[in-house]
């Protein structure tokens, strides 16, 4: 249990800060005078960095230990959002925000913390498990973002990002319940060398349509995150609703990925996977041709925030499904790779689009688009366990 809410707070706190990060687009924006792709590119940057790091750093988990890396992606996290605190130029934002967070994220966020949480929990509840700490984690958006939110609008947002800064240390400290978190579950008997492990997950198809979908919620939720309240101000909506509906998509998120993860642990993953993202898809067509009003923001981000994460608890469960526990922070971690590729094309494009066309029409439909084929791509994977899961499982049964 200590493992369990240690974990869901570190998770809290690396995801509800940088879930932050889009409201302060338009105050920067205009006190620097930088066109939004400054900044745009510093979040995609950031989200780049985070997924190509996370195997690495998973690796390194896995290894040696998470409490190690953890700690350290606090530290740094901390020194990246006050790099941003005193930004001048663009490379200091591409520096504080687009590196070294990028970096603290890949040490502090799902791939790594899920793993630890995941090993603690036998298979029959795992998904619903992983669910809850996934809750829990993005649950920093529902209480973060206003927090950021009155910051900025209060003491402005110089001194609002020194506080979360601050706020961001705390991290340091919780990672001492990571130690151990490396350690198989007892279920899994598996006995592979690192380059067989990454040989098996490389040449299986299963693993490559997973990281393929992941790649299209990477691209629609921190497109949404990073544009959401620039877009929403663009229209001559009042400031507080692009928070208002951030936090409603937190909120209904903790719903979501509870429902999801429960789901999970008695029904096919990979459906689950293809059902969420095609809701996913009508949700933003529906949001698409909808004219704006307080009434449509409220239903769409309530309805999105049902299925914002709820991805994040069946991919890792249809990981550990297939692969097992001993080198699930490194596997999982791959996947976030496609996902953060996503993530840096969603925000980088929306950015430059906007900045082109002075809209983020193109980019709401690619990203509604994209949600059908991810769908429709999970329908074949097999997600079948490996013989030697397999024959484990027979083990321990008996």
């Amino acid at each position: 249990m200590v493992v369990l809410v240690c974990g869901t707070t570190i998770l809290l706190l690396s995801f509800g800060l940088r879930q932050n990060l889009g409201l302060y687009m338009w105050p920067m924006s205009t006190d620097l005078g930088w066109g939004r792709e400054v900044l745009s590119f510093a979040i995609a940057l950031q989200s780049l960095i985070w997924g190509i790091a996370t195997p690495l750093m998973g690796f390194l988990a896995d290894r040696f230990g998470p409490a190690k890396v953890v700690a350290a992606g606090g530290l740094l996290y901390s020194c990246g959002l006050y790099i941003l605190s005193n930004a001048s130029y663009p490379i200091d934002a591409t520096i504080g925000i687009g590196v070294f967070t990028g970096f603290a994220l890949s040490m502090t966020s799902f791939p790594i913390i899920l793993s630890v949480i995941g090993r603690r929990y036998p298979p029959l509840k795992r998904s619903l498990i992983l669910g809850i700490a996934t809750a829990g984690g993005s649950s920093g958006q529902l209480f973060l973002v206003p927090l950021g939110h009155w910051l900025i609008g209060d003491v402005g947002w110089i001194q609002s990002l020194i506080f979360l800064a601050i706020l961001s240390t705390l991290i340091v400290p919780l990672s001492v319940a990571m130690v151990g978190g490396n350690q198989r579950d007892d279920d899994d008997y598996a006995n592979q060398t690192f380059s067989d492990a990454i040989l098996e997950a490389r040449t299986h198809s299963g693993y490559i349509l997973l990281t393929t979908g992941y790649f299209v919620c990477g691209f629609q939720t921190m497109f949404i995150s990073a544009h959401l309240p620039a877009y929403l101000t663009d229209l001559g909506q009042p400031s507080w609703t692009g928070a208002m509906a951030l936090t409603l998509i937190g909120g209904f998120n903790v719903i979501g990925c509870v429902l999801w993860g429960k789901w999970g642990d008695t029904k096919s993953k990979k459906n689950l996977l293809a059902l969420l993202y095609c809701l996913r898809a009508i949700v933003m067509f529906g949001f698409i041709l909808m004219p704006i009003t307080p009434t449509s923001l409220i239903i769409f981000s309530s309805l999105l925030g049902m299925l914002w994460l709820g991805t994040v608890p069946l991919t890792t469960g249809v990981v550990v499904q297939i692969f097992g526990t001993q080198y699930m922070a490194t596997l999982v971690g791959f996947t976030f790779v496609s996902h953060q590729i996503g993530s840096f094309l969603g925000i980088w494009l929306g950015g430059v689009v906007y900045d082109l066309t002075g809209n983020y029409d193109y980019i709401f439909w690619g990203g509604a688009v994209l949600g059908l084929i991810a769908a429709i791509i999970h329908v074949p994977l097999d997600d079948k366990p490996l013989a030697r899961i397999a024959s484990s499982a027979i083990r321990t049964a008996r």
